[in-house]
């Protein structure tokens, strides 16, 4: 037989639920954005390595080193910031495989819509909406009180930018964040590469304030006899239970580097620069943030330090106040930075979800001079100073993490997916149905050994797939175990062995939340709670002895753009990455969850009503990747 060709009109009853798993491909020399202007490629290494560290170095270094080193690590906290930045790590050799085979604006949700589906990717979008928007304007509101420090005091800015209370509304309003947020939305507009530029510039300051503190602390404390610590208590004063705490809270400092994945399509030479980009931004990060640790929790004893100005306080203590300014030029110079890369990331995503047909087409216009979403970047710019101007966002800073967690989640799925069950199947615009007809028919009308050899075959749509992870559902016509011939040796067919890695991912994300949980709820029973864990574990540890066991998919070699960089240690890597990053968004508390889940509601609303009749995919032919190329010459050769 030939290959059944479908669309997703073409099918009646629950075309609700099966629109959320049909997916797209990888962009590639055959497949291009008709009607929209390209991205300029204007990026390499050293940009994006300013992209990187500008975007995840903030100021929160400045405070974290006091309030981590009391609460939790003490003289141990340069050892939770290494556990963190592996943790980070683990993310980031995920992000570089996807970002350098998939080199696409959008980031995460590019790629949970090339490797799980519709519905997953939309979420994933909207929930880096949701991060992007609270995390700038919220970078933006912290701006103004370190700047005040250079004006005199607290409230010594000038009147046009300080803050002002409005007693009818009972708002404090602030004008210096939603200026600055003009300001970073005005430089964004000009250039992808002038706007990279400039946030170098900032990012390098910032670097040049931590160096100091690291070369100035460092003589102190050698001068003096690092006091902090010569403690009885000894370098774990609250047991390694506390220092891994610390890990989980210092963690958060590493977020940023995933800014680097958005601008893919803006990379000159994406599948080298990428990751090295990507790596390298987190390797800066994660050194300075180890050497500020060592150095400042050494001048002065962990239990004394300044909860809120740890760094200035404890050069103080050594008669040097005149280093507070330093100090705080390297915050507010942190904070610039940080608000630049928080702003950058969500017009590309704006725009890649308006490629696709889930947001209106005003999100994809790119500007034909500049090269950049300007129609994008200005909403996101003047949602974000409205945002910054009237609300105190601190209190939803926790939502933040959401977006990205979730982010972090998913690409480490998409890795596992790529490799053992990458997707086999690629959609056509039904424009092309009689062309697919034609190339059908040859393998209909072929003789008996083409006709049996094609007949495992199918071409339709994704939402006929039943199998877990999007598996493509295909007739067994095979046992399962078949013996080859020349060695005697037992292996499984192809269509099982995807059968297989497709259930065993699904029971292994189970086992990892199953366990996550039941480390994170200390409310449950405790023989409740044993069960849950042992369950948990049970599958986690099933699911990587058998992913381990069998071989990945031939397809992972030549999915995307090939000759990048290739993610170490799979499954092992990717499992432990979900495994972290679940447990960190079951810890976020459910306030912030509650926060999440109404905006979440609206983004569920908002897809069911536009984005899933008007995606790009709802007339979608999918026919079997082994027909792609076919099918692209036949198209060729009938335009020309």
């Amino acid at each position: 037989m030939g290959f059944l060709v479908g669309s997703q009109n073409g099918v009646r009853g629950g075309g609700c639920f099966r629109s959320l798993i049909r997916r797209k491909q990888v962009d590639s020399v055959h497949f291009k954005r008709h009607g929209h202007h390209q991205l300029a490629k204007e990026l390499s290494v050293p940009h994006l390595i300013a992209i990187g560290v500008g975007s995840t170095i903030g100021a929160g270094i400045y405070i974290l080193v006091g309030t981590v080193a009391r609460e939790h690590s003490g003289p141990a906290l340069f050892i939770s910031f290494l556990i963190a930045g592996i943790a980070a790590a683990l993310s980031a050799f995920c992000y570089a495989e996807l970002a350098s085979r998939c080199p696409s604006a959008g980031s995460a949700y590019h790629y949970s819509y090339i490797c799980v589906g519709e519905g997953v990717a939309w979420l994933i979008g909207w929930a880096l909406i949701l991060e992007y928007t609270i995390g700038g304007s919220a970078v933006a509101r912290g701006i103004s009180p370190n700047l005040a420090l250079f004006f005199g005091g607290q409230d010594s800015l000038p009147f046009f930018l300080a803050r002002q209370h409005i007693p009818g509304l009972d708002v404090v309003v602030d004008p210096c964040a939603a200026v600055l947020v003009l300001v970073v939305t005005g430089l964004l507009c000009v250039g992808i590469k002038e706007s990279t530029l400039a946030q170098a510039v900032v990012t390098s300051i910032n670097v040049c304030a931590m160096l100091f503190i690291i070369i100035a602390g460092s003589y102190l404390g050698f001068k003096t006899g690092w006091a902090g610590y010569e403690l009885p208590a000894g370098y774990f004063p609250f047991g390694v239970d506390g220092m891994l705490a610390g890990s989980a809270t210092v963690f958060f400092a590493y977020i940023g580097f995933d800014s680097v994945a958005s601008t893919a399509e803006e990379v000159k030479n994406p599948q080298r620069d990428l990751p090295l980009g990507i790596g390298l931004a987190l390797s800066i990060c994660c050194c300075l943030y180890m050497l500020v640790s060592v150095v400042i929790v050494g001048l002065v004893p962990y239990y004394a330090m300044d909860p809120d100005t740890p760094i200035s306080s404890a050069f103080a203590a050594y008669g040097m106040q005149w280093a507070a300014y330093l100090v705080a030029a390297g915050a507010v110079m942190a904070l610039c930075s940080t608000l630049m890369g928080s702003i950058l990331p969500q017009p590309r995503i704006l725009m890649a979800m308006a490629r696709d047909g889930l947001l209106p087409s005003f999100f994809s216009d790119i500007n034909k001079k500049s090269q950049v979403p300007v129609k994008s970047t200005l909403v996101t710019g003047l949602g974000s100073a409205v945002l910054a101007f009237f609300m105190d966002v601190s209190q939803l800073a926790g939502m933040v993490s959401v977006g990205t967690l979730l982010a972090f989640t998913m690409v480490a799925i998409s890795v596992l997916i790529l490799r053992y069950v990458p997707p086999n199947e690629v959609p056509f615009p039904s424009s092309l149905q009689e062309i697919i007809d034609s190339v059908s028919s040859r393998y209909s009308t072929g003789s008996p050994d083409v006709t049996k050899e094609k007949s495992g075959f199918y071409a339709g749509t994704s939402m006929d797939s039943n199998l877990p992870l999007l598996g493509k559902a295909t007739a067994i016509e095979y046992p399962i175990i078949v013996k080859q011939e020349a060695q005697g040796n037992f292996v499984i067919n192809e269509g099982s062995r995807r059968k297989i890695a497709g259930w065993t991912i699904t029971a292994t994300c189970v086992g990892a939340f199953l366990l996550a949980y039941a480390a994170s709820d200390l409310n449950l029973p405790r023989l409740l709670r044993f069960i849950v864990c042992g369950i948990g574990g049970a599958l986690l540890l099933f699911g990587l002895i058998v992913l381990t066991c069998i071989e990945q998919d031939d397809a992972r070699h030549t999915f995307g753009h090939s000759g990048g960089f290739i993610c170490p240690f799979v499954p092992l890597l990717p499992i432990v990455c979900f495994l972290v990053n679940i447990y960190l968004l079951i810890n976020l508390g459910a306030a912030t969850w509650t926060r999440v889940s109404v905006w979440l509601i609206v983004g569920v609303l908002v897809y069911t009503f536009y984005g899933r009749t008007h995606s790009s995919l709802l007339d979608a032919v999918y026919v079997p990747a082994t027909h792609a190329d076919e099918i692209y010459r036949s198209s060729g050769e009938s335009s020309a």
